[in-house]
């Protein structure tokens, strides 16, 4: 199974209803949003970006343990609480030895005090809707050299067996929200670990498959990346389609099995290096990159989105500064979540617009709102004619913009038969009301 298979599977229909929920990592810089002094400002900004799943991490470098410090780990989740999004706790750390079965129960045993304790705390009618992902990118031989999926697998079925044993009471016949591997999409065989954790392990075990997916992870120049930022911006532009790739191949997959397809890391570059990465990820140029990325997910059947990530004091990711202050990406999140809605009527053109300088889809919701979201793929200024869409646009009177000429803020023209992009950005025109 290969992504070149997965192209030649796309079906005619142009399209579907909106099932993708959002959501954002607060991982690295998990305090910021949890205790920060603008943590109540960061959580009204992240229902501005219908947040439905806020992800953590536990047991690894960043976050509070909740074996030594239930109180902090406590305040963490009662934030996701506040914010009104159902936490996804990623068990992301088991050290070596990897074969050892006393290190694998006693493992096991600390995720599943961790459920009993939310339970506890929390009540397991709420609970039960959690996300509980094992493991974080266990494919990856630069993080965890020496570990083989048949090592994962039997840490999946221990720590999966224990948490069931806690919230099996509370499940009234849904299928736990346990899942995994959260692979790193840059290693060549990913696949083998999705398609190896579907078939190898109970079914019942499993209630969403995750994987990750960036841009890139090579500074410009470095690696046999391209040596101008230009270049290597338009191939990670380019390589946005694969998001719809890979969500379509893991949908069949998943189809038939009561498992979420959910990409539980997304943003177009992964350098830990601010000066590198914050240029692909925070600015116009992230923005464009996030929106294409969405709506291929969107055009793949994936369930959710969680964003890499939310909050970011170091600069290099995130939507928000520490201080909740906004970015491009913010900005572009934020008009996605307010135009393209869970349950919306999408349509999806069969060529892109301008040869692909533009990426296009159509979202009919709630009370007559009609909604056409644009993205400018290109790092050129252009002007373009609103009769060459080819879709009628009824009452739309709106234009909404994000580009070069907008400074971080979304600015509002009025929809007058052309609109221009100065280079990358985003825009919708739509009837919704201001």
């Amino acid at each position: 199974m290969d992504e070149a298979h997965a192209r030649e599977c796309e079906p005619c229909a142009c399209e579907s209803v909106m099932a993708l929920r959002y959501g954002v990592n607060e991982a690295e810089d998990w305090w910021e949003f949890a205790l920060g002094p603008q943590r109540e400002q960061i959580w009204e900004r992240l229902r501005e970006l219908d947040t439905h799943i806020i992800r953590i991490f536990l047991f690894d470098t960043y976050t509070p343990d909740p074996v030594t410090d239930w109180q902090t780990f406590a305040s963490c989740m009662q934030a996701i609480l506040n914010v009104g999004a159902t936490p996804m706790v990623t068990f992301a750390r088991f050290r070596p030895p990897f074969d050892h079965a006393h290190a694998v129960r006693w493992f096991a045993n600390q995720c599943a005090d961790v459920v009993w304790g939310c339970i506890e705390q929390w009540g397991g009618e709420a609970v039960r809707d959690w996300y509980w992902c094992v493991w974080d990118q266990p494919n990856s031989p630069w993080r965890y050299p020496g570990l083989t999926f048949e090592h994962y697998r039997q840490v999946y079925e221990e720590v999966a067996q224990g948490i069931l044993r806690w919230l099996e009471p509370y499940l009234a016949g849904r299928k736990p929200r346990i899942g995994g591997p959260s692979v790193d999409g840059f290693q060549p065989f990913w696949w083998d670990w999705i398609w190896r954790l579907v078939h190898e392990i109970d079914n019942a075990l499993i209630g969403f498959v995750a994987w990750n997916r960036f841009g890139d992870w090579r500074a410009v120049g470095e690696w046999r990346a391209p040596e101008e930022e230009g270049i290597f911006r338009e191939l990670l532009m380019h390589r946005a389609q694969e998001y719809e790739w890979r969500s379509r191949a893991i949908a069949r997959l998943v189809h038939g099995r009561g498992m979420l397809n959910i990409c539980s890391g997304l943003n177009a570059h992964a350098h830990d290096n601010a000066g590198v990465s914050a240029g692909f990820n925070q600015t116009k140029f992230g923005a464009a990159y996030y929106a294409s990325a969405l709506v291929h997910l969107i055009q793949g059947g994936a369930d959710a989105a969680i964003l890499w990530t939310g909050t970011d004091k170091g600069g290099r990711y995130g939507a928000m500064g520490k201080d909740a202050s906004l970015t491009s990406l913010y900005q572009a999140k934020k008009l996605c979540a307010q135009h393209l809605q869970y349950g919306d009527r999408i349509i999806f053109p069969r060529r892109a617009p301008h040869n692909g300088a533009l990426h296009m889809v159509v979202a009919h919701g709630a009370h007559g709102r009609q909604s056409v979201l644009l993205i400018h793929r290109k790092d050129v200024a252009a002007t373009y004619c609103v009769s060459e869409l080819g879709y009628d646009l009824g009452d739309c009177q709106r234009l909404l913009q994000i580009d070069a000429s907008t400074e971080n803020d979304v600015v509002e023209r009025p929809l007058q038969g052309i609109f221009h992009f100065a280079g990358y950005g985003l825009a919708v025109m739509t009837n919704a009301r201001a």
